[in-house]
């Protein structure tokens, strides 16, 4: 039994705002009365300005005019459907990390720029696994914020969790390393590790989060996994952020925080597209029982409603 589902109510909910924004932008778009052109130029900057992205939207208009070709399209309105295929096809929302989770012990790394919200994403996945009997332990290894160690200190507490943890400035190389040892003996089921909220393009602080990451999978006991904390709204720097990231860890999976804040959206398609990486988890508001797994065909039946 997974400690985190698809929950559709809570993702419906926050995905309000991103469908009245798409709802209203492609409402009538479908209507027009003639494939040429102009239409594929006009189709192709909404995708752009619904935070597509260039690229993501050209392989989108790229791929939508050769199945209208292939099937003979004649219509603009026959073309809605194939763009639904289209997207659906270029969104992966994977299970594989669910059910290691689930089925095997983890150490969960956890990476992202300040302002993310990943200590609260921690929290929610931790919440979610200790609900199940699950044995979960946090490892402070933001070790350059004292307000960071403090901020995970309060989660343990407030979810009653062990939290690893030294002073500020401490190497968090070696906080990691006490910690899986401690996890170890204590049998824990996922070790949850918040790294520090370094900037993507800070060179020094990325090599300190491969030291981190090269600890981790020393380890022969449990399974390494990353998730990449992405906000929704930060738009294509989030592609940014997720490539120079995927420079220097392995990323599993993505977990989109802020999905209810934006109305565009369209981050979770391009970050699937463009870096091959699956969106996994989704915060669906601001309690610590407001996530959920990322459900595709909802997300492409809301953006895209007959």
């Amino acid at each position: 039994m997974f400690g985190i589902k698809k929950n559709s109510s809570k993702n419906k909910e926050s995905l309000e705002k991103t469908k009245s924004f798409w709802n209203n932008k492609f409402g009538n778009f479908f209507s027009k009365s003639e494939i040429n052109d102009d239409f594929w130029y006009d189709f192709e900057e909404m995708l752009i300005t619904s935070d597509i992205g260039v690229k993501t939207a050209f392989k989108v208009i790229e791929k939508i005019k050769e199945l209208t070709k292939t099937n003979n399209i004649k219509t603009i309105l026959e073309i809605k459907p194939v763009m639904r295929k289209v997207l659906s096809e270029m969104l992966t929302s994977e299970d594989i990390l669910y059910k290691n989770l689930d089925q095997n012990k983890t150490i969960l790394l956890v990476v992202g720029v300040n302002g993310a919200g990943k200590t609260t994403s921690i929290a929610k996945i931790a919440n979610s696994y200790s609900k199940i009997n699950k044995k979960v332990m946090l490892v402070a290894a933001d070790t350059f914020r004292a307000g960071a160690i403090d901020q995970l200190k309060i989660w343990g507490e407030r979810l009653s969790l062990p939290v690893i943890h030294n002073k500020p400035s401490s190497d968090p190389g070696a906080v990691v390393y006490d910690a899986i040892n401690s996890a170890y003996s204590k049998n824990v089921d996922l070790l949850i590790v918040d790294t520090a909220g370094r900037l993507h393009t800070t060179h020094n602080l990325m090599e300190e989060l491969r030291k981190i990451y090269n600890i981790c999978n020393t380890n022969q006991s449990y399974t390494v996994k990353v998730i990449l904390v992405l906000d929704s709204n930060t738009g294509q720097n989030g592609i940014t952020q997720a490539e120079n990231f995927k420079k220097v860890v392995k990323c599993d999976g993505v977990f989109l925080t802020k999905l209810d804040g934006t109305a565009k959206g369209g981050i979770a398609i391009s970050i699937s597209a463009e870096l091959n990486i699956p969106i996994l988890f989704v915060g669906t508001g601001e309690k610590i029982d407001d996530i959920s797994i990322f459900d595709k065909d909802l997300f492409l039946s809301q953006i895209l409603k007959d």
